[in-house]
């Protein structure tokens, strides 16, 4: 049967096809150009993370394209084979974004805080809300409700994700912009970041559209 609620996410889902093509088209424009200094992105990160006296954050490479992220748990800066290696201004803007996430840690930025703790709860609605959300159309209608509760943990984590993400940025270009990259080069690092931000807009109004389809699921239930 034909669920008319699924029109809710389509605007979304078209945004997120858009800002995945534009990421991808972005970083790869950029990562055939190089990036002046000569540095590599691990290198890059190495530099900002020893300015801001983050020695013990380590760096390693990992597997993947645009799989770059940093680890709070472990304090392990992972970067994958385009950016550990690169020398392009995409690997200088991403390699310096990640680092962002590394300082915001160290200095106890509330919204990564908030984010890391929301991080279980948020995975754990995001496997198994719709197994909950079916078992209560079979077994217990309250159990879509219960439901609802765990996805607004999905919701939270991505709309807290966005103040997160555009920080990490702002950090990672006023630290590109002290001596590692020329001026001219900081435009094109910027497009790559703000590409990439497009993503996690897309994820929040995604997760937002699921949000209402359940409240609309549970209100034709009852």
């Amino acid at each position: 049967m034909f669920d008319p609620s699924i029109i809710i996410l389509i605007p979304a889902m078209i945004f997120a096809f858009y800002a995945q093509t534009k990421v991808k088209t972005t970083f790869n424009k950029y990562l055939k150009v190089d990036s002046r200094s000569g540095y590599t992105g691990s290198e890059i990160a190495r530099k900002i993370l020893d300015k801001n006296g983050l020695y013990e954050v380590k760096i390693e490479h990992t597997r993947g394209h645009l799989t770059d992220h940093y680890d709070p748990r472990t304090k392990i800066l992972r970067l994958s084979s385009s950016v550990y290696n690169g020398r392009s201004v995409a690997a200088a803007g991403v390699a310096a974004h990640e680092v962002g996430h590394a300082i915001q840690h160290a200095n106890g930025y509330f919204p990564l805080t908030i984010r890391n703790n929301l991080a279980p709860i948020a995975n754990f609605g995001a496997r198994f809300v719709w197994i909950i959300v079916i078992l209560g159309f079979f077994v217990n209608p309250s159990l879509i409700k219960v439901g609802i509760i765990l996805y607004l943990a999905v919701v939270g984590f991505q709309i807290i994700t966005l103040p997160v993400e555009f920080n990490a940025s702002s950090r990672a270009l006023a630290q590109l912009e002290s001596g590692i990259m020329r001026q001219e080069e900081i435009k094109p690092a910027k497009k790559v970041l703000n590409a990439a931000a497009l993503t996690y807009v897309a994820a929040t109004l995604v997760a937002v559209g699921q949000l209402i389809r359940l409240i609309l699921l549970s209100s034709s239930d009852d």
